[in-house]
Protein backbone atom coordinates (compact mmCIF):
# COMPACT_ATOMS: atom_id res chain seq x y z
CA UNK A 1 0.00 0.00 0.00
CA UNK A 2 1.31 3.81 -0.99
CA UNK A 3 1.78 6.38 1.65
CA UNK A 4 -1.29 8.10 -0.26
CA UNK A 5 -3.36 5.32 0.27
CA UNK A 6 -2.86 6.22 3.97
CA UNK A 7 -3.88 9.06 4.66
CA UNK A 8 -7.77 9.47 5.53
CA UNK A 9 -9.37 12.41 4.15
CA UNK A 10 -12.48 14.06 4.76
CA UNK A 11 -15.89 13.95 2.60
CA UNK A 12 -19.30 14.92 2.47
CA UNK A 13 -21.55 13.27 0.06
CA UNK A 14 -24.77 11.40 -0.63
CA UNK A 15 -25.54 8.08 -0.15
CA UNK A 16 -26.49 6.56 -3.45
CA UNK A 17 -27.50 3.32 -2.46
CA UNK A 18 -26.39 0.69 0.17
CA UNK A 19 -28.22 -2.87 0.74
CA UNK A 20 -27.74 -4.44 4.37
CA UNK A 21 -27.98 -7.86 2.86
CA UNK A 22 -24.98 -7.34 0.49
CA UNK A 23 -23.03 -5.53 3.02
CA UNK A 24 -22.08 -2.55 1.20
CA UNK A 25 -23.59 0.50 -1.15
CA UNK A 26 -22.34 3.95 -2.73
CA UNK A 27 -21.43 7.48 -1.57
CA UNK A 28 -21.27 10.17 -3.98
CA UNK A 29 -19.16 13.10 -2.67
CA UNK A 30 -20.05 16.42 -2.68
CA UNK A 31 -17.05 17.58 -5.04
CA UNK A 32 -17.51 14.97 -7.39
CA UNK A 33 -14.85 12.15 -7.94
CA UNK A 34 -15.31 8.37 -7.90
CA UNK A 35 -18.04 6.65 -6.31
CA UNK A 36 -16.55 5.84 -2.62
CA UNK A 37 -17.57 2.35 -0.83
CA UNK A 38 -19.08 2.40 1.95
CA UNK A 39 -18.74 -1.37 3.65
CA UNK A 40 -21.19 -2.48 6.45
CA UNK A 41 -18.15 -3.05 9.12
CA UNK A 42 -17.50 1.13 8.79
CA UNK A 43 -21.34 1.54 9.06
CA UNK A 44 -21.25 -0.57 12.30
CA UNK A 45 -18.02 1.05 13.46
CA UNK A 46 -20.38 4.34 13.99
CA UNK A 47 -23.39 2.26 15.58
CA UNK A 48 -25.64 1.25 12.65
CA UNK A 49 -25.97 -1.85 10.29
CA UNK A 50 -28.29 0.13 7.45
CA UNK A 51 -28.33 3.72 6.17
CA UNK A 52 -31.54 5.33 3.79
CA UNK A 53 -30.73 5.96 0.37
CA UNK A 54 -30.22 10.04 0.08
CA UNK A 55 -29.25 10.20 3.31
CA UNK A 56 -26.36 12.90 3.93
CA UNK A 57 -22.82 11.45 5.38
CA UNK A 58 -19.94 12.78 6.19
CA UNK A 59 -17.05 10.30 6.32
CA UNK A 60 -13.03 9.58 6.01
CA UNK A 61 -12.23 7.85 3.27
CA UNK A 62 -8.82 6.40 1.65
CA UNK A 63 -8.10 5.84 -1.74
CA UNK A 64 -6.48 2.34 -2.45
CA UNK A 65 -5.60 0.70 -5.56
CA UNK A 66 -8.97 -0.76 -5.72
CA UNK A 67 -10.16 2.42 -5.36
CA UNK A 68 -11.94 5.06 -2.82
CA UNK A 69 -12.86 3.99 0.30
CA UNK A 70 -14.59 4.83 3.55
CA UNK A 71 -12.76 3.96 6.67
CA UNK A 72 -15.14 6.02 9.42
CA UNK A 73 -18.49 7.67 9.39
CA UNK A 74 -18.27 10.86 11.21
CA UNK A 75 -22.26 11.69 10.71
CA UNK A 76 -25.05 10.82 9.18
CA UNK A 77 -28.26 12.50 8.55
CA UNK A 78 -31.31 11.62 7.20
CA UNK A 79 -32.33 12.18 3.77
CA UNK A 80 -35.19 15.07 3.05
CA UNK A 81 -38.61 15.15 3.20
CA UNK A 82 -39.38 13.17 0.38
CA UNK A 83 -42.93 13.58 -1.93
CA UNK A 84 -45.14 10.95 -0.53
CA UNK A 85 -47.77 11.79 1.55
CA UNK A 86 -46.17 10.06 4.59
CA UNK A 87 -47.67 8.02 7.54
CA UNK A 88 -51.09 9.81 8.34
CA UNK A 89 -50.98 9.00 12.01
CA UNK A 90 -47.25 11.56 12.49
CA UNK A 91 -47.96 13.26 9.46
CA UNK A 92 -49.74 16.08 11.52
CA UNK A 93 -47.70 15.69 14.48
CA UNK A 94 -45.94 18.69 15.73
CA UNK A 95 -42.56 18.22 15.32
CA UNK A 96 -41.70 19.55 19.23
CA UNK A 97 -44.08 16.81 20.71
CA UNK A 98 -41.93 14.03 19.15
CA UNK A 99 -38.77 15.01 20.11
CA UNK A 100 -40.07 15.94 23.82
CA UNK A 101 -41.04 12.82 24.05
CA UNK A 102 -38.56 10.46 25.90
CA UNK A 103 -35.91 7.95 23.99
CA UNK A 104 -36.81 4.51 24.95
CA UNK A 105 -34.05 1.66 24.77
CA UNK A 106 -35.89 -1.35 22.88
CA UNK A 107 -34.54 -3.96 20.94
CA UNK A 108 -35.83 -5.26 17.36
CA UNK A 109 -38.36 -8.10 17.33
CA UNK A 110 -38.60 -8.35 13.87
CA UNK A 111 -39.10 -6.43 10.72
CA UNK A 112 -39.78 -6.86 6.91
CA UNK A 113 -38.21 -4.77 4.52
CA UNK A 114 -40.80 -6.00 1.74
CA UNK A 115 -43.58 -5.54 3.93
CA UNK A 116 -42.35 -2.59 5.09
CA UNK A 117 -42.71 -2.64 8.92
CA UNK A 118 -41.89 -4.53 11.94
CA UNK A 119 -42.13 -4.71 15.69
CA UNK A 120 -39.46 -3.48 18.97
CA UNK A 121 -39.53 -4.12 22.00
CA UNK A 122 -38.63 -1.44 25.07
CA UNK A 123 -36.77 -2.62 27.26
CA UNK A 124 -39.21 -3.79 30.50
CA UNK A 125 -42.28 -3.96 29.03
CA UNK A 126 -44.44 -6.47 27.08
CA UNK A 127 -46.41 -4.23 24.69
CA UNK A 128 -45.12 -4.45 20.64
CA UNK A 129 -43.95 -1.55 19.76
CA UNK A 130 -44.99 -0.56 15.51
CA UNK A 131 -42.20 -0.16 13.21
CA UNK A 132 -42.97 1.87 9.83
CA UNK A 133 -40.67 1.66 7.22
CA UNK A 134 -41.64 5.36 6.44
CA UNK A 135 -39.74 6.65 9.99
CA UNK A 136 -37.25 4.28 9.35
CA UNK A 137 -36.37 6.19 6.23
CA UNK A 138 -36.86 9.46 7.82
CA UNK A 139 -34.27 8.49 10.81
CA UNK A 140 -31.95 7.71 7.99
CA UNK A 141 -32.02 3.96 8.56
CA UNK A 142 -33.26 1.82 5.64
CA UNK A 143 -33.13 -1.87 7.11
CA UNK A 144 -33.17 -3.56 11.15
CA UNK A 145 -32.01 -7.06 12.20
CA UNK A 146 -33.99 -8.84 14.66
CA UNK A 147 -32.64 -8.05 17.96
CA UNK A 148 -30.47 -4.56 17.20
CA UNK A 149 -30.39 -2.31 19.91
CA UNK A 150 -32.21 0.93 19.62
CA UNK A 151 -33.32 4.07 20.71
CA UNK A 152 -37.55 4.97 19.96
CA UNK A 153 -39.45 7.83 19.95
CA UNK A 154 -42.91 6.31 20.67
CA UNK A 155 -46.41 7.80 20.14
CA UNK A 156 -49.98 6.90 20.48
CA UNK A 157 -50.92 5.83 17.09
CA UNK A 158 -54.43 5.02 15.31
CA UNK A 159 -53.57 1.45 16.09
CA UNK A 160 -51.47 1.77 18.97
CA UNK A 161 -47.85 2.52 20.43
CA UNK A 162 -45.66 3.46 17.02
CA UNK A 163 -42.35 4.65 16.66
CA UNK A 164 -42.21 8.15 16.05
CA UNK A 165 -38.21 8.42 15.71
CA UNK A 166 -35.82 5.39 15.54
CA UNK A 167 -32.40 6.52 16.17
CA UNK A 168 -29.87 3.52 16.24
CA UNK A 169 -28.20 2.57 20.21
CA UNK A 170 -24.94 4.09 19.32
CA UNK A 171 -26.20 7.20 17.76
CA UNK A 172 -28.84 7.64 20.34
CA UNK A 173 -26.19 7.67 23.30
CA UNK A 174 -24.29 10.07 21.71
CA UNK A 175 -27.28 12.51 21.06
CA UNK A 176 -28.05 12.22 25.01
CA UNK A 177 -24.31 13.21 25.59
CA UNK A 178 -24.66 16.42 23.89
Amino acid sequence: MNEAAEIATPVTGMVKWFDPVKGFGFVVADEGGPDILLHVNVLRNFGQSSVADGARVELEIQRTDRGVQATQVIALHPPGASDSAGLSDIAALDPDVVADAPLEPARVKWFDKGKGFGFANIFGRREDIFLHMEVLRRSGLSDLAPGEALALRVIEGRRGHMAAEVFAWEAAVDRDDE
